[in-house]
């Protein structure tokens, strides 16, 4: 179980009054003395994060050849270099540098993670020392420092707060909260979770609203933020289940290999009694052939294609395996802020007149209907709703704006719950700037965190004033003595609205108090006794960030692709289990991080199966659950935009980062960054992983028949006592001339129509089905009969070995043609016009390929370096009728398969 670390030494200095923290690490408020802080630096050291070494391009393009294949065609090229073929050996080799360049080059630049997170660090701070001010740089801050916020400052260092006045501090990039966060210097419970640490500022937040004293408790590597780092420096990059597929793949193809050509060496030396020389090149001919030179080629441009595809869908992918990752994903664990809502703040509901309104629309856009009971009201019926609102535009600062040339995207400039309240009176057709001409503002009392409400004093061109005012609910209840009733002033009935606040706060909801009292005209100022006492209340407002609507779409496609979603959040409880059942995520059960730090790792495991929201969790709660799904069986794609996040979008299989709000950390980190901050988008990525995996599985079942094909006849000659019918160099034309022209057209496929109705494939399941083993086999004795059948014909009638090669090569070829439209479809039959001709890449990768069979055949150059001669039109005619023989044996095949699984699914509907 993973407990969490205190900071500086083991203090919970949260949990000390400032007195105590004061005389413990400063003594004084005049700040420290110069000598004192010099000490103290040496002490510490200086306020900034340990850099981790990375790894060089050196060791990345080394890194490159480590593959069993890879050593394997070394070995090959080494053999024929000591054996003077230095053509062959030559080609090898070029063909691994080609592949360990392209690998390289994909792998991108380096781990950027840690210097992002280096580089959200203040560079500068007002500190006190002997009593003065000095703008030091942040760098040289010692614990016991006095440091001074100000409204635009990013917090240099882990402070306890001595003085606040009206602050609120960004923390979301720590805790996922999606509002700032009030600050004071109570002393709060040595257990309180971060998010709840309101006498504390963190290194690296960003300071939204008002001023503060700070004493400085952690700096450097002791800070939340260097915590995380030194968390992000532990936690491995794994690899993805195809890449350990390919790695397994890799293995038993070698073993085989190796298997197959010391067989066959031991066959010709020991039965055929052939050379050395020729076994030598029988074996590296054999070697060649079944090692699929092309795949990692097609695979990286498959997997390149993807990316196109799914930057066209808003997901912007770091990492090209995690094109593929996606397509196996189990879970996805996801933030709740600004993914699966719109991190924006949406009032929708009112209870004005002892009446509960619902309002539609998501988000800043000013469009939704009012409701009453389910139906569909005009506001201008309700005048108390009328009057409500007009108070919530007048004692307000926000502005709302519409984007330049979008019309769909509205911002807000000001607190998000007063744009909340502009954005519900544009719904109700008022206009604000109108409002305040008829009824202009002559002073206000500002929000403050100590009197939590806000106050303004209106006039009216009638002569006329009133006070208006907002605020927490419980605290304007408590200023009020009547209520508006049908226009009305009444007493309050407080029991009454208590019932109705806990029925909307229990949605989730945040509630603002709206009331106001009329003064004399001749006021033209307001103190707190004038606010405080004898106020009227209209009513409250219920708000919330809502679930995208194309969130719950997308939620919902997921569940049904198999793929269950997890919300893990830094946010209250209530609010997390509000927004899931919005969602259809959960059965209404949440942990918090406090319950999951005390949890075993085998009770987290067993709670994670049946509880999909997460609420208030920490860095390490995120880890925790990451590693917990992982352990469980499960391909992890995680979701977050903030620092706290880093880690566990490392740990994942796929980190899937925030693109406008995510921070530079989390988009170094993560695998895949959304564009628009949408959970739809990563369902649409899905989607495209699954349908870039098909399209590999294609290219393998096109690709490797061709190999096996290849080392069958070399296996046959050897055993017939045949000369080779066809050399290495020739081999590797093959295999890389069409991997590059054919099979490359297969990763173009669009995903089947049905492939978010699959359950997700099981992520130890193997590269190569027993149907695709079955299909591999069965194209090969094709292509082995079909091409060695003609080398031996035409032998048979004394042509030279050259010639004879040449007709094996193009027929290899032709067989490849065919085949291609063979592996459009895995099982469905392709003699239909979509079948034939749906991919023009096709038909255009058919001519180029005969363009350069012809130049492989004809052109001199080509014919002196693979050792080929021309053919007249008799012997193509033989080729071409021997290779359409594999588009037709195939097309049978799948008829007898689809007949086969038909009956299946019928005697299984049938139980």
């Amino acid at each position: 179980m993973m407990k969490k670390k205190n900071t500086s030494g083991g203090r919970s200095w949260h949990a000390l009054s400032p007195g105590i923290i004061c005389s413990a690490l400063a003594g004084t408020e005049q700040g420290l003395s110069a000598q004192e802080a010099k000490l103290r630096l040496a002490q510490h050291g200086f306020n900034r994060l340990t850099q981790a070494a990375g790894r060089g391009p050196f060791k990345r393009f080394l890194g490159q050849f480590h593959n069993m294949l890879i050593y394997v065609l070394l070995i090959a090229a080494g053999v024929t270099a000591a054996i003077d073929h230095w053509v062959d050996s030559g080609v090898i080799v070029g063909v691994v540098l080609i592949n360990a360049l392209i690998g390289f080059i994909q792998e991108g630049k380096a781990e950027k993670a840690l210097d992002a997170i280096r580089n959200m660090l203040t560079h500068q701070a007002m500190v006190r020392r002997d009593g003065k001010n000095f703008l030091v740089p942040a760098e040289q801050l010692v614990p016991g420092d006095i440091v001074s916020l100000e409204s635009g400052d990013k917090v240099p260092a882990d402070l306890r707060l001595l003085q606040v006045k009206n602050l609120r501090v960004d923390e979301s990039m720590l805790t996922g909260e999606s509002l700032p966060v009030e600050k004071n210097t109570e002393v709060t419970g040595a257990n309180a979770s971060l998010g709840d640490r309101f006498c504390m500022a963190y290194s690296g937040t960003l300071v939204a609203y008002g001023t503060a004293l700070g004493i400085v408790v952690s700096t450097g590597d002791l800070t939340e933020i260097g915590r995380i780092s030194a968390m992000l420096r532990t936690v491995p990059q794994l690899a993805t289940p195809l890449l350990r597929q390919i790695a397994r793949f890799s293995q038993w193809l070698t073993v085989a290999i190796v298997m197959l050509a010391s067989a066959t060496f031991a066959y010709g030396w020991t039965i055929q009694h052939s050379s050395l020389t020729e076994l030598f090149m029988s074996a590296v001919g054999l070697a060649v052939a079944a090692i699929p030179e092309g795949l990692p080629a097609v695979m990286t441009i498959t997997l390149a294609i993807g990316v196109q595809r799914m930057a066209k869908r808003n997901a912007i992918i770091r990492r090209l395996p995690a094109v593929e990752t996606l397509g196996s994903v189990t879970v996805i664990c996801s933030d709740k802020t600004g993914t699966l809502t719109c991190n924006e703040m949406t009032a929708k509901s009112v209870f004005v007149n002892n009446k509960l309104f619902t309002v539609e629309g998501v988000g800043y856009k000013p469009e939704g209907r009012f409701k009453l009971a389910d139906e569909i009201t005009p506001v201008e019926d309700h005048p108390d709703l009328h009057e409500l609102l007009r108070a919530a535009v007048l004692c307000n600062n926000a502005r709302l704006e519409q984007k330049a040339g979008n019309g769909d995207n509205w911002i807000v400039h000001g607190d998000p719950t007063e744009g909340a309240l502009i954005t519900l009176a544009h719904k109700a057709r008022m206009e604000p700037d109108f409002l305040n001409q008829e009824m202009p503002r002559t002073d206000v009392i500002p929000f403050e965190s100590e009197h939590r409400y806000m106050a303004t004093l209106h006039h009216d061109h009638g002569g006329h004033a009133f006070v208006f005012i907002k605020g927490a609910p419980e605290r304007v209840l408590g200023m009020c003595n009547r209520q508006r009733i049908d226009g009305e002033d009444v007493p309050i009935h407080m029991a009454d609205w208590h019932r109705i606040m806990d029925e909307i706060a229990s949605g989730g909801q945040r509630l603002l108090a709206i009331a106001f009292k009329a003064v004399p005209s001749s006021q033209t100022q307001i103190s707190f006794a004038d606010a405080e006492t004898g106020l009227t209340l209209l009513g409250l407002v219920g708000m919330i960030d809502p679930p995208r609507p194309e969130a719950v779409k997308a939620v919902l496609k997921c569940q049904h692709a198999g793929i269950r979603v997890k919300m893990i959040t830094g946010d209250h409880a209530a609010t997390a289990v509000a927004i899931a059942a919005q969602l259809n995520i959960g059965d209404g059960s949440v942990l918090s991080g406090e319950e999951l730090d005390r949890l075993a790792d085998s009770e987290l495991t067993a709670a994670i199966r049946d509880v999909d929201v997460f609420a208030r969790t920490s860095p390490e709660n995120k880890l925790r659950l990451v590693a917990a799904l992982q352990a469980d069986g499960h391909v992890v794609a995680m979701t977050g935009d903030g620092v706290n996040d880093a880690p566990a979008l490392k740990r994942a299989d796929v980190g899937v980062a925030m693109g406008k709000k995510g921070t530079e950390v989390a988009k170094e980190t993560s695998e895949m960054v959304l564009a628009d901050d949408n959970f739809a988008s990563i369902a649409h990525a899905v989607e495209e992983g699954r349908g870039i995996y098909d399209n590999l599985l294609k290219s393998i079942i096109f690709i490797l028949p061709t190999g096996g094909g290849e080392a069958l006849m070399i296996v046959a000659a050897i055993v017939m006592g045949e000369i080779l019918p066809i050399t290495p160099v020739q081999i590797l034309w093959v295999n890389m001339i069409t991997a590059v022209t054919l099979s490359l057209t297969l990763a173009f496929e669009p995903p089947e129509r049905n492939i978010m109705s699959r359950m997700p494939r099981k992520p130890d399941e193997p590269l190569l089905s027993m149907f695709m083993i079955w299909r591999i086999v069965f194209v090969s004795l094709i292509m082995v009969t079909g091409a060695f059948g003609l080398f031996l014909w035409e032998r048979s009638l004394g042509a030279p070995i050259e010639l004879a090669r040449t007709v094996t090569v193009n027929t290899l070829v032709m067989f490849e043609i065919f085949y291609v439209f063979n592996s459009r479809y895995l099982h469905h039959s392709v003699l239909n016009l979509h079948g034939l001709f749906g991919n023009r890449l096709v038909w255009l990768a058919v001519l180029l390929l005969i363009a350069f069979q012809m130049a492989f055949t004809y052109w001199r150059p080509m014919q002196v370096l693979f050792g080929t001669v021309e053919l007249d039109a008799h012997a193509w005619q033989m080729i071409v009728a021997v290779a359409s023989t594999v588009f037709i044996l195939i097309e049978i095949e799948k008829f007898f398969i689809r007949l086969f699984l038909s009956k299946a699914v019928a005697r299984n509907s049938r139980k």
